[in-house]
């Protein structure tokens, strides 16, 4: 599968982003802050990330499966500050069909990859890390903004919406995962990272504390 259908998602993402509360766009701006060269962006949906590149960035390959995110994302790209290229792949499409570091002859590999609100939906989202760490050049960064699995009363909450009726509504979101263990054991080390809430913490929604942070792939 190459592409992923999901018209209510679709739609409701496309709401959901455009009405964005400032304390996450904030937090967008602050993961994409200091990215130079070639950046892969997983998971691009209506395109919020395109217009806060810092101008450094020389490309950005952004993958979006779901077509109607991605025609969206496109016309988000054409007032993007740099270039940015909209792939309808799935991420584990695209990762499967690019070469890793070893088998590059033309140098080209990506510079940074940017994960946001994305490896929550994933299937797999160890063996997608692990493909997207053998396409990053040595040294190059992951700077990711994803949910963060809490802990305490809402820990319960996450681990009750996931397994209901929170992934079918929500493009298969999950709430509860460990994903910086998930970027550790695919082989990055996470140089920086820090935990924020977008809602005071008295709401009772499981996605109000996300983790951004940056990973670096050693070399």
């Amino acid at each position: 599968m190459t592409t992923i259908e999901n018209p209510f998602f679709a739609r409701l993402w496309t709401v959901m982003s455009g009405h964005e509360p400032e304390s996450l766009r904030r937090l967008r701006v602050e993961n994409l802050a200091g990215l130079t060269g070639r950046v892969l962006e997983v998971g691009a949906g209506t395109g919020t990330n395109f217009a806060h590149y810092p101008t450094g960035v020389t490309e950005v390959v952004a993958v979006e499966p779901e077509p109607r995110l991605a025609e969206v994302a496109v016309r988000a790209a054409q007032s993007a500050p740099v270039p940015v290229t909209v792939s309808t792949d799935t991420v584990e499409t695209y990762a499967a069909q690019q070469p890793s570091w070893g088998e590059r002859s033309d140098g080209k590999m990506f510079d940074a990859v940017v994960c946001s609100l994305v490896l929550c939906s994933l299937d797999e989202p160890d063996a997608v890390l692990r493909q997207l760490f053998s396409m990053i050049s040595p040294g190059g960064q992951l700077r990711y903004l994803e949910h963060a699995a809490s802990s305490g009363p809402r820990a319960s909450l996450q681990r009750l919406a996931d397994a209901t009726v929170w992934p079918r509504l929500l493009g298969n979101c999950h709430t509860h995962r460990d994903t910086e263990a998930s970027i550790v054991a695919a082989g990055f080390e996470v140089s920086r990272s820090r935990r924020q809430l977008t809602f005071p913490a008295w709401v009772p929604v499981p996605v109000a504390e996300f983790a951004i942070g940056q990973a670096v792939r050693p070399g």
